[in-house]
């Protein structure tokens, strides 16, 4: 692919100390443009800045986008490596199927992330707990008022240095156990990676926070009684003598990080089944002293574990309230993988530039 390099003439200090999570944007972005006579081209990385758009744009009224959020470690041999991006690219052409969106070939999103991540080098910390975080995102851009498909689209990589997703890093947090509100529904968009399923979660979510929880336990949307995702994670739970996920049934979005702790612990021998897990199994593996851990799994938090779930105007605590050892030895693998600092039994890293 042909790219064409437009540099910043001014080009910003990197932030030293805390970095939160999304604040602060690097000097560059990776854009691309789709037609119908022409395909994907104009591939180029540019200054960052605003993006002009007509207000009549079509993503502004039909909400046709999606997104991806990937992520860049700097180890302790300085190599920058990219974590899973051929996965990420497969899912981002799933999301377009399902938006109506011309796919983006998947080794065009690996090559565009690659090469903004190499034009920003500088920009990828290498702090514990810290990463450059990449979010390609694909949106409709033709004028018009009409419910159709759009006829043209924009592509954009955006790169930001970031610390742990949550304020208290690996800490367990308490989880809101929604059984009222719906975030998304069987034959919707949850197997997208979609803005429309992240609005719909902001309701519960503040609402919960307002409770004392950090998020919500989502279950389904008919009986309210399965679960499915925690917050905007993939949710696993450890009861009895297996760890069990709910099913991509049509629901729930295929996790890379799901898939890689899924991959992880069958290595170890461990028992894990894609089932569905209802609230009822839960509280009953709790009052039964059976109920071990309940984690979450996602690429800004890569394992979240769960110190309580408010379910019936009462907590059920999970465990001693700390981060159990199953989360705990998941978290340890997976970012050690992506740092280098443990073997990459399955390639899921690509190192960038000369290493």
């Amino acid at each position: 692919m042909e790219i064409e390099i437009r540099r910043t003439d001014s080009p910003r200090p990197v932030p030293e100390g805390s970095l939160g999570f999304g604040r602060v944007f690097t000097d560059h972005v990776f854009r691309m443009c789709w037609e119908p006579d022409r395909g994907w081209t104009d591939a180029r990385i540019e200054p960052y800045g605003p993006v002009s758009m007509d207000p009549a744009a079509s993503v502004l009224h039909y909400a046709q986008s999606i997104f991806e959020g990937l992520k860049a470690f700097r180890g302790a041999d300085d190599r920058i490596r990219l974590f899973r991006p051929d996965r990420h690219a497969r899912r981002f052409v799933k999301s377009a199927e399902v938006l109506c969106i011309p796919p983006l070939p998947e080794e065009v999103f690996v090559e565009s992330v690659e090469k903004l991540v190499e034009m920003e080098a500088r920009w990828v910390p290498g702090a514990d707990g810290s990463a450059l975080y990449l979010r390609p995102i694909v949106f409709a851009t033709e004028p018009f008022l009409g419910v159709r498909p759009a006829q043209r689209y924009e592509y954009v990589v955006l790169a930001c240095p970031v610390g742990a997703y949550y304020a208290k890093g690996f800490a367990p947090v308490k989880i809101w156990v929604e059984r009222e509100r719906v975030r998304v529904a069987k034959g919707g968009l949850g197997t997208a990676k979609t803005g429309g399923n992240y609005a719909a979660s902001l309701l519960a979510a503040e609402a919960a926070k307002k409770r004392g929880y950090a998020q919500v336990l989502w279950t389904d949307a008919v009986e309210h009684e399965w679960i499915e995702e925690v917050g905007t994670m993939n949710v696993f739970v450890h009861l009895q003598d297996e760890v069990a996920t709910p099913p991509l049934d049509g629901s729930i979005l295929d996790g890379v990080t799901r898939d890689s702790v899924i991959t992880l612990l069958r290595e170890r021998g461990v028992a894990v089944r894609e089932r569905p897990v209802s609230v009822t199994e839960v509280r009953a593996a709790h009052t039964a002293g059976a109920l071990h851990e309940i984690f979450g799994t996602g690429t800004a938090a890569v394992v979240s574990p769960v110190s309580a779930l408010g379910l019936g105007g009462q907590d059920l605590p999970i465990g001693d309230g700390t981060a159990g050892p199953l989360a705990r030895s998941l978290f340890d693998e997976v970012v050690g993988i992506q740092r280098g600092a443990r073997e990459d039994r399955h390639g899921w890293c690509r190192v960038v530039g000369d290493g």
